[in-house]
């Protein structure tokens, strides 16, 4: 019996190795839950993992609120605290458990959070005023936070991203918020400057082949042609097939995404620079990429490039010179928090220090992850060292200084999001990292990406459904305002003609609500 188990077992899992949609994958993922018990585990609210008996009553107290249609009781509770980490319920040890899903608990809670929101949306005025509405859903929006995506370098192999983002895209999961550094710029770069039927276009496995054939005859050219020096007109070359040529702003505009760029200075003494469309709208996207993608000792370093008030392009800090993003910044968390609220970070980690700094990547046994850990702890204190020399007794030495700067921010940066999203890297040749690659080896990695996030999908859908919700309601309530000022303003008029009206300070909205009431 227990062989019978085992072999029905690896059968589903070779089956979700294998699959070709996410709607395969997700059935073998289903029948493997059902046969280890996986499935039986789910229906149950016990576990040690998160606080079940606060998610249960706060549950129950949702549905009977909305049962009795008590729309004050509800918006009360709701106003208690909406968070995606309510009794540890975002704990990622809670979705480790099953390969499809989680507690069943936490996916109705979920949803009974999101039927409550649009419950509170749908109120006609006189039950729950316009302003009240619009000030809760504002700050349950602030509160809860939203996801952004961080894409990580990694050379050559980051055509793991495109298999990651068009996976996230055809589940309608693909954060507003995405940042990219050096291989992650160009992928972010491209989702972030194209409309829907572009993509559509440029994601069909046929044009990716295409992409493919085009990237190993300029790779080609560079590594193995007569020039003894990298040109960096090559990469420029492929850059400007892939991302059209238009400002950060521009790109924002065409496709409501905030894209982000880590670049890192080409010299001491300065620091790294995270661009989008908040602190550079007119910095050129392109020049952008190209700056992250510019590698120390295989670019030469970039100098950025904008949009002048004529439309034309120049110099942007034109005395600064900017490389590889990755080198300081590969996943921005902290500034993209800052910028755009976000407290919810998944990651697509492909850059190959992953396997040593992060610990939720895959390994090979006990063995295997003591190892890794004392390399990148060895790596770190290295590190360390070289930069206190540099620092001290080095000051004459430019180039080392800048090296040991370099590596030793390489070592000391996080490698770990909320969510991590990361391959097999068994099946990786990593020595491909500055190598063109076949069509073959390129659409193998593109399935590598959708298969890594098909693992993360449904943990993302219900860590994210509740900021979706609150988007589109909010989304909605744009939309809403100028009709309901419009209202508003008849019913002034109607007051007006029959009674003197109230007299106010600065002809507030608090006035204008009280002299209509």
């Amino acid at each position: 019996m227990f062989m019978s188990q085992s072999r029905k077992l690896k059968q589903q899992q070779n089956l979700m190795d294998t699959a070709d949609s996410y709607e395969l994958w997700r059935e073998a993922a289903m029948a493997h839950d059902e046969i280890s018990g996986a499935a039986a585990w789910k229906t149950t609210d016990q576990t040690r993992l998160y606080d079940h008996v606060q998610i249960r009553q706060r549950l129950d107290r949702l549905r009977s609120y909305r049962a009795r249609q008590d729309n004050i009781g509800l918006l009360y509770t709701l106003n208690e605290g909406i968070h995606g980490n309510m009794g540890g319920m975002g704990k990622t040890a809670l979705y480790n458990q099953a390969k499809f899903g989680t507690k069943r608990l936490v996916e109705d809670y979920v949803e009974e959070i999101c039927n409550a929101l649009n419950n509170i949306a749908s109120l006609d005025d006189d039950q729950v005023s316009h302003e009240e509405k619009l000030d809760f859903f504002h700050r349950a929006s602030h509160c809860y936070g939203r996801s952004a995506l961080m894409l990580s370098g990694g050379g050559s192999l980051g055509h793991f991203h495109i298999g990651v983002l068009k996976a996230l895209r055809e589940q309608g999961l693909l954060p507003n918020v995405l940042s990219g550094a050096s291989a992650g710029s160009v992928v972010g770069a491209i989702f972030g400057t194209h409309s829907e039927r572009e993509l559509d276009i440029f994601l069909h496995p046929r044009n990716l082949v295409s992409e493919a054939k085009e990237e190993a005859s300029w790779f080609n050219r560079m590594l193995f042609g007569k020039k003894p020096q990298i040109d960096i007109h090559e990469a420029e070359e492929a850059i400007n097939r892939m991302v059209p040529d238009i400002t950060f702003q521009e790109a924002y505009d065409l496709t409501g995404r905030h894209i982000n760029i880590s670049i890192a200075p080409a010299e001491l003494h300065q620091t790294s620079r995270l661009l989008n469309a908040i602190t550079s709208p007119n910095v050129y996207v392109r020049s952008a990429v190209l700056a992250s993608c510019a590698v120390p000792g295989v670019f030469p370093p970039v100098t950025l490039e904008a949009k002048n008030i004529h439309g034309e392009a120049q110099p942007y800090l034109p005395s600064r010179k900017w490389v590889d993003g990755s080198v300081s910044d590969d996943l921005p968390a902290k500034r993209l928090a800052r910028m755009y609220g976000v407290n919810h970070y998944i990651g697509s980690l492909i850059n190959p220090i992953v396997l040593f700094a992060n610990e939720s990547s895959q390994d090979n046994g006990r063995f295997s992850t003591l190892a890794r850990q004392l390399g990148h702890k060895s790596a770190v204190e290295c590190t360390r060292m070289m930069h206190n020399i540099s620092q001290n007794y080095t000051k004459n030495w430019p180039r080392f200084n800048l090296f040991a700067s370099m590596a030793y921010s390489v070592f000391h940066q996080k490698y770990n999001a909320d969510i991590n999203i990361f391959p097999d890297f068994r099946n990786i040749e990593l020595r491909k990292i500055l190598s063109h690659l076949t069509a073959d080896e390129l659409m193998m990695l593109v399935r590598q990406g959708e298969r890594a996030t098909w693992r993360r999908i449904e943990m993302i859908r219900t860590c994210s459904k509740i900021s979706q919700t609150l988007d589109k309601i909010l989304e909605n309530y744009g939309e809403e305002d100028f009709r309901h000022t419009a209202k508003l303003q008849e019913r002034v008029k109607a007051k007006t003609k029959t009674k003197k009206p109230a007299k106010s300070e600065g002809g507030s909205v608090s006035a204008v609500v009280k002299a209509i009431s």
